[in-house]
Formats: structure tokens, sequence, C-alpha cells
């Protein structure tokens, strides 16, 4: 949408165009952190996006996003809505297709679920000020508990859905009760997860805890073959672990379960790139190799 309106010399409000594509894509349309506001036309023109505050805001937070094994998608962009999931906490690549798509999904749970009408009317308008403030304040603790309650509550929609969606795989509990292991020996909340609709764990931690964390992850699901691209993205410095925090979290280790880390942090909204080397595309116009 960014680059068709740059082409075409289109200066409308761009977020609404692209909600009708993709409700995700909307809050693409800014950096930072993002509010998709419901809207209250029938049309849906004023269903639009509005940047909560800028990337600069909160330097410190970062984002882990674990990728397990058998998911060909990525959270980021497109990915959560095609790709392949696995049936249990198995490490091998599964052939099996995402049995319910997050569009279809959604449509059954509208039709479906009472909880989802309530969590609609209800809970949602509630916390999303709670959350805003949460950004503004960068009150991590209050971020973190409400990332995750609203998380397990978007889940527990999916479960009264009839019949039931189950977007969450026996690795996610297991990632799941990981985090509240994680936080209950430091004694408070130093990450947070969320789900989106899909196996992959998006963590939300500071800055001065990611190197511990991914420590733990790598502890817990021991990369099988790629140990050197088991994280990927912004640079993560060691950690040595003690002999307490190993014995209170590190459980029942599952060796390649976790395909690999990428490791960011929030960014800009759509960048016109000047520079060859950062396009995705090659001089050939084909698409890059991933590195």
């Amino acid at each position: 949408v960014s680059a068709l309106a740059r082409l075409y010399g289109l200066e409308e409000e761009l977020s609404e165009v692209a909600r009708r594509g993709s409700g995700s894509a909307c809050r693409s349309m800014f950096g930072g952190f993002v509010q998709w506001q419901r809207g209250e036309r029938p049309d849906g023109t004023d269903s639009l996006a509005l940047q909560v505050a800028p990337e600069t805001h909160w330097p410190e937070l970062r984002v882990l996003v674990l990728v397990v094994r058998g998911w060909q998608g990525v959270w980021v962009g497109f990915g959560a809505r095609e790709g392949r999931v696995p049936p249990s906490v198995c490490p091998q690549v599964s052939g099996e297709k995402k049995p319910v798509g997050s569009t279809a999904g959604m449509q059954t749970s509208v039709e479906t679920s009472p909880l989802l009408k309530h969590r609609a009317e209800v809970v949602v308008p509630e916390r999303l000020a709670q959350m805003m403030q949460h950004i503004r304040d960068r009150d991590f603790e209050g971020f973190g508990q409400l990332a995750m309650r609203d998380s397990n509550q978007f889940h527990a929609t999916c479960l009264d859905t009839f019949p039931p969606i189950f977007y969450l795989t026996d690795l996610s509990r297991h990632i799941i009760a990981l985090a509240h292991r994680y936080n209950a020996h430091h004694g408070h909340t130093k990450v947070a997860y969320t789900f989106d609709a899909g196996p992959n764990a998006v963590i939300f931690a500071l800055a001065d805890t990611v190197a511990e964390f991914v420590e733990v992850v790598r502890r817990s699901f021991p990369p099988a073959t790629n140990g050197d691209q088991f994280v990927r993205g912004l640079p993560v410095g060691s950690a040595a672990l003690s002999q307490e925090l190993v014995a209170a979290v590190v459980t029942e280790p599952v060796p390649g379960a976790v395909q690999y880390i990428l490791h960011t942090k929030p960014g800009p909204g759509p960048q016109l790139v000047d520079d060859p080397s950062q396009h995705l595309l090659g001089a050939d116009g084909l698409p890059r190799s991933r590195a």
C-alpha cells in the first residue's frame, strides 16, 4: 500500500486502505506503538490506525520471536496466516497444513463464541486504554502482565469457538510455562509472551534481560543443527546462568523444538530505501537469498 501510494502520488489515509486487505496491515503503516481504532461507521472508513508512541519512545524494549519447528511462516507480516504447525512437541518439520486459517477461525468465533462477544464489548476497550497507559509510562510490569493475560484470553475464545480451534501446541504451552517459571524465579515480570493465530511465541523483554533469557531458551530447547544461526537479527551477548536459575527454570529440555530466535525491537513504519544493499531484490529483480 505504501509503495503503490508513493508510485501514484496518493496522499489519503493509507491505514484505512491497508485495513481492507488485512487488519494487521493497517497498524504496520506506522512505526513504534500503534492502536487500531475499531470505528463506528458502517462503511469502515473510520477504522484507522493511530500511532500511540514512536519507536524511540521505549528504546530498552526488545522482542524475541521463537519460531518453532514445523512452522514455515514467521510472525512478522503475513507469516501467521499461511504456514504449517507441528502436531506436538516434535523436532522434525511437520507436513500438516495449519488446520484453521486465522480469517476463517475468527468468522467462526464471531458466530459461535459468547466469550468473544463479551471480550469485544467489555474487556478489550478497558484493556486497550490500560495498555496505552503502560506504554506511555514505559511500565514493563503492567505491559507484560496485560500482554500475557490478553493472549491467554484470545486463545480462550478459540477454545470457546464451536468446534474449538487449537492454535497453541504442546510446545507453545511449554514456552508459556517456561516464561512463568523464569518470572517466578526473579520475583517479578522480566519476560512476557503473546501468541497470535499460530504456535510461535513472541516474547517481550527489556534489553538487560535478553542475553540471560536467550541462554535459558537455548538450554531448554537445545538447537539440533544450527547452533551458529539459532539467534538471528540484533546481536545478543553471552550470559552465565546460576545453578539456582537452571534448577528452577530449565526442566526437561526438548532438543530441536525451537528452530531459531529472531531478536528485534520496535522500528519505524514503511521507509523509502535508497541504499541498494538494503533492498530485498537483487540487481536481477529477483528476491535475495536469506542470510
